[in-house]
């Protein structure tokens, strides 16, 4: 290692205690000077102290010739205990002047000086990106505490069963699809249980964040990203339960809005050729779909709005909505099957009930040894049979004005898209 990364390593570290310090120095910026355990240049020097620790790590690394150290790690050990020794005793004697107990600066002088060793004997990128954390994390205080503050239990609960699902129970279930017809993965099954108990949360924070008439149509697009059938579904599901259904209308048309833009993005990039015959009425009916969300939001704001619903998500209800969308898609798959290359528009269109993206990605990657004309009408096919899935979802599992509103800006798109195909088609004919 050379001197110049030498002094970028320590540099960094230095850089890293700067950080924090101008953190814990702002916040107790009006205390007299001697009044407050650390601030800028206290925790400038401890990130220096870390980097130092490691220099004279590495420089008795190398002196051994890479032979195994009697102590490995002693340096970085000794200067640790003596900082933590030091920002523990006198963040004692302030908390006994202030009558206040907090532990927050001695454990961020121990991350800032492990940081300072880490830059110099490790990876700067997940040292730089640790410090920035780090920073935010000490920013973050009053979100943080008043976040805490108006959190609910459900609500906690709600998040610890995500977590749960996500991190303990999705990786220990098995991969392997069980049945004919490709069969049912029971992974990508509990996968779409996440997805769609994911974005009915989002949803529910996003509603209490801003509000029922901002909220819903954010939490919608959000969701489009992810599935606009499952977010048109857990909407569906909220208008019934005694949610505003004009709202929650919003952010399922704008789920389908980004579902069109995001079909168009994936044909571009794709299969570039069928653009031209897709392009234009994909993007009409989008543009309507968004407007149409649009003047729900604004006719919504000056209406009363209701709290949201006092549960983020059933996780039966989620789970009944999965093995739905999984049947249908285990429907489609057999379908397909029996269809055939003659039946592919049909296919397509039977496949498309739970999900386009597959469609688009399947007839796509079947270029150029298929026609043009029949993968764009293939693709065509599939979009609008999911649109009018999201409408009868929407009829089904919603209240009636939530179905009233998906069935219009579905209608209203589906005509602004055809009559936009039919124009392109008169033009270039």
């Amino acid at each position: 290692m050379d001197n110049v990364e030498l002094f970028q390593r320590v540099g960094l570290a230095v850089a890293i205690g700067a950080a924090v310090g101008v953190e814990r120095h702002w916040r107790e910026r009006d205390e007299p000077e001697g009044a407050r355990t650390a601030g800028i240049r206290t925790f400038t020097m401890i990130g220096m102290l870390g980097g130092v620790a490691g220099l004279i790590e590495r420089s008795l690394i190398e002196r051994s010739l890479g032979a195994a150290s009697a102590y490995p790690g002693i340096v970085t050990i000794g200067f640790l205990l003596a900082v933590a020794a030091v920002m523990a005793l006198f963040e004692l004697r302030e908390a006994i002047a202030q009558h206040s107990f907090s532990a927050t600066s001695v454990i961020a002088a121990i991350l800032t000086f492990g940081l300072g060793v880490l830059a110099v004997t490790g990876d700067m990128v997940p040292a730089s990106a640790a410090g920035a954390t780090l920073v935010a994390i000490l920013a973050s205080r009053d979100f943080l505490h008043g976040a805490i503050r108006r959190l609910q239990w459900v609500e906690l609960r709600s998040a610890v069963i995500l977590l749960a699902m996500t991190f303990v129970l999705l990786p220990v279930i098995p991969s392997d699809p069980v049945g004919p017809f490709g069969g049912i993965s029971p992974r990508s099954l509990v996968l779409l249980v996440i997805t769609l108990a994911s974005i009915s949360f989002a949803g529910y924070i996003a509603v209490r964040m801003l509000g029922p008439s901002r909220g819903d149509m954010v939490a919608g697009a959000i969701g489009g990203i992810v599935s606009s059938t499952g977010t048109t579904i857990a909407f569906a599901r909220r208008s019934r339960e005694g949610a505003n259904p004009i709202s929650l209308a919003a952010g399922a048309v704008s789920a389908g809005a980004v579902s069109l833009a995001r079909t168009a993005f994936l044909v571009g990039t794709l299969a570039a050729s069928l653009l031209p015959a897709l392009l234009l009425p994909v993007c009409v009916a989008a543009v309507l779909m968004l407007a149409y969300a649009l003047f729900l939001s604004f006719r919504q704001q000056v209406a009363t709005e209701r709290q949201p619903p006092g549960n983020p998500f059933e996780l039966v209800a989620v789970a009944k909505m999965a093995a739905l969308l999984a049947g249908v898609a285990f429907l489609a798959r057999a379908a397909t099957q029996y269809f055939g290359d003659t039946g592919l528009i049909a296919a397509s269109a039977i496949s498309a009930l739970a999900d386009v993206d597959a469609v688009t990605v399947t007839v796509a990657g079947m270029r150029p040894a298929l026609d043009a004309g029949l993968a764009a009408r293939a693709i065509g096919a599939a979009v609008l049979a999911n649109m009018a899935a999201k409408a009868v979802y929407a009829t089904i599992f919603g209240s009636r004005p939530f179905a009233i509103h998906l069935w219009a800006a579905t209608l209203l798109s589906t005509v602004a898209g055809l009559a936009a195909e039919s124009l392109q088609a008169w033009i270039s004919g």
